[in-house]
């Protein structure tokens, strides 16, 4: 749609509503109930793939009198562990076939002979149930020599993912938003379900997480896309702040759950398969009016407008014929899908800044998430409080980027989330820290997830209508590609050296706050519609530019042909005696 066609476009969507009960319902239903199910169904697999403390089993304890402290300090070496602290092996035991322990042990000389020689864990393992009764770790042995099963399955997530936006996110531009809705729906419970019954055989299982990962990232964003394309501009903070309070909700009911049946199977049956209520609920999940105005699907537009329209009590009717008079001078723009991201310079500077951004936010909000099973404590406690601080961080977000723009409100959340590694890596390693440490993990968690409702809300008002989809995708698609790094960054502390993550996440932040700095502030701006109006965003704004309310006089933001003294006929066409309700 062309300047005029577009402020026509918004002046229809207020005739229609743009922010009345349609609004309030969908937002509701979709971008809080909905994101609360699908966060769960998006991250379950986390929690069923903790790995709880472990030693080898060695047998023989039973003809003995050892009690099991005694035994594990007789057939088990010690050694450091990624703190410098000496504890028991979890994946040596000393090899005592044939040997009678008891006897062994009591003399000295022979002792010296037969715990000396370490060897792997011949009998299998025995795992700590203060916490999970059965993960899937725990029930295939995925640890010692398997133990990159568990990482190399959050790395095939991050791939599933990566495939999955490349291909749903242009279909999102291409065939619509709701039909991707539904169809990520069905790949996200088919693929967790599938989960369960494959564990046995990895290969199996990591093609299962590969499908209940693909359509994880256009579940989120179909809901919230048409949100944004259905409501004023005002509204826009308002919406993503719903669906990160929906997305915490998730977070922190997923594991109580998991603390309450104690077994991965049970977790992910519970808080999947809720998932598909939402498909019951067709006639309230609209496509886009102004993706099928952008389309020039003039019928099915004026359909979803008066839908639209008769929710919010409107006496009003939108009809075909009308809205080809009033949209009529440009025809479908030549959009070439990824390529079209890079048809001009500014649009390609602000494409790359937006996937540093998101690619930073989704390394360090993985690492931080993955960290959780290493720490001390209750795990699902630890898990709830990471969660928790997701929703005042969100609000804040939403507070900062109507305040001071979402620019600084990204550059603000990496300096914060920066200076918060800092004094983790000086004490990750002193036990009786722990909890300082844990409060400054929760506290860069708390700032990168400022950074993530930024970023969102940044990419959503950047790119085009006809593009928005598969602009937010390809973000998506590198960010997860750079992703996989995550869960080796982890690996890293978990096997070498605990402040390893930490000093990583802290240089990545920083480099995040340099590259959030040179994108252009979009709070106020219209919503670029065409291809030529994302070429040209930002244009107008210096280095030092501080975003400014609209005039009182005027609620909406001015298009490029007001500020230049142009004529506007909108309201001339809109007068008309066929326009009037």
């Amino acid at each position: 749609m062309a300047e005029a066609e577009d402020a026509v476009f918004d002046k229809i969507m207020t005739m229609v509503g743009d922010r009345g009960s349609f609004q309030k319902r969908f937002n509701y239903l979709f971008n809080v109930g909905q994101i609360i199910f699908a966060s769960m169904a998006y991250m379950n697999i986390i929690l069923a793939l903790s790995v709880p403390d472990h030693n080898c089993y060695v047998p023989g304890r039973e003809n003995t009198n050892f009690s099991v402290d005694e035994w594990k300090s007789i057939v088990l070496p010690r050694e450091n562990d990624n703190r410098g602290m000496e504890v028991f092996s979890s994946c040596k035991m000393y090899n005592i076939t044939g040997v009678d322990v008891q006897e062994v042990w009591s003399n000295t000389t022979k002792a010296e002979e037969v715990f000396n020689e370490t060897i792997s864990c011949t009998h299998g393992y025995i795992y700590d149930k203060q916490w999970y009764e059965r993960t899937a770790v725990t029930q295939e042995d995925w640890v010692c020599d398997k133990d990159l099963y568990v990482t190399n399955t959050f790395v095939l997530n991050r791939v599933g993912e990566c495939f999955g936006t490349f291909i749903f996110g242009q279909l999102g531009d291409t065939i619509g938003r709701r039909i991707i809705y539904y169809l990520s729906m069905i790949l996200t419970i088919s693929g967790r379900m599938l989960s369960i019954v494959t564990s046995s055989s990895f290969l199996m299982f990591s093609i299962a997480s590969i499908l209940g990962s693909c359509a994880a990232n256009t579940a989120f964003m179909s809901p919230l896309i048409i949100a944004m394309e259905t409501s004023n501009v005002e509204a826009r903070a308002h919406i993503a702040m719903m669906q990160c309070v929906g997305w915490t909700a998730g977070l922190c009911i997923m594991p109580m759950v998991f603390w309450w049946v104690r077994d991965w199977v049970w977790l992910l049956a519970l808080t999947t398969l809720p998932y598909g209520i939402f498909a019951l609920f067709p006639k309230y999940m609209v496509e886009s009016p102004r993706w099928l105005a952008n389309r020039r699907r003039f019928g099915d537009c004026a359909k979803q407008l008066n839908r639209i329209a008769k929710i919010n009590g409107k006496d009003v009717e939108i009809t075909e014929k009308m809205l080809v008079q009033m949209l009529p001078s440009s025809t479908e723009e030549n959009i070439y899908g990824i390529a079209s991201l890079f048809s001009s310079w500014r649009l390609a500077k602000n494409a790359c800044l937006l996937v540093v951004s998101w690619s930073i936010c989704c390394i360090v909000y993985l690492s931080i998430i993955l960290n959780i099973s290493r720490m001390g404590g209750n795990p699902f406690v630890n898990f709830l409080w990471q969660s928790l601080i997701e929703l005042p961080a969100s609000v804040i977000g939403q507070k900062l980027g109507d305040i001071i723009g979402r620019r600084y409100t990204n550059v603000i959340g990496f300096l914060l989330a920066a200076f918060g590694c800092v004094p983790v890596i000086f004490m990750v390693k002193n036990t009786e820290l722990d909890i300082y440490a844990t409060a400054f993990t929760v506290f860069v968690k708390f700032a990168i997830t400022i950074n993530f409702f930024a970023v969102n809300l940044q990419s959503m008002e950047t790119y085009p209508t006809c593009l928005r989809q598969t602009g937010i995708s390809i973000s998506a698609i590198i960010a997860n590609s750079l992703g996989v790094l995550g869960p080796y960054i982890v690996y890293l502390g978990t096997n070498f050296d605990a402040r390893y993550p930490f000093i990583i996440m802290g240089l990545l932040l920083l480099l995040g706050a340099t590259s959030s700095l040179f994108l252009p502030e979009t709070l106020y701006e219209k919503l670029p519609e065409t291809l030529q109006e994302a070429q040209e965003f930002g244009a107008n704004q210096s280095f030092w530019f501080f975003p400014r309310a609209p005039s009182k006089d005027s609620k909406d933001p001015k298009t490029h042909s007001e500020e230049n003294g142009k004529t506007d006929d909108v309201t001339e066409k809109l007068n008309q005696p066929q326009f009037q309700p």
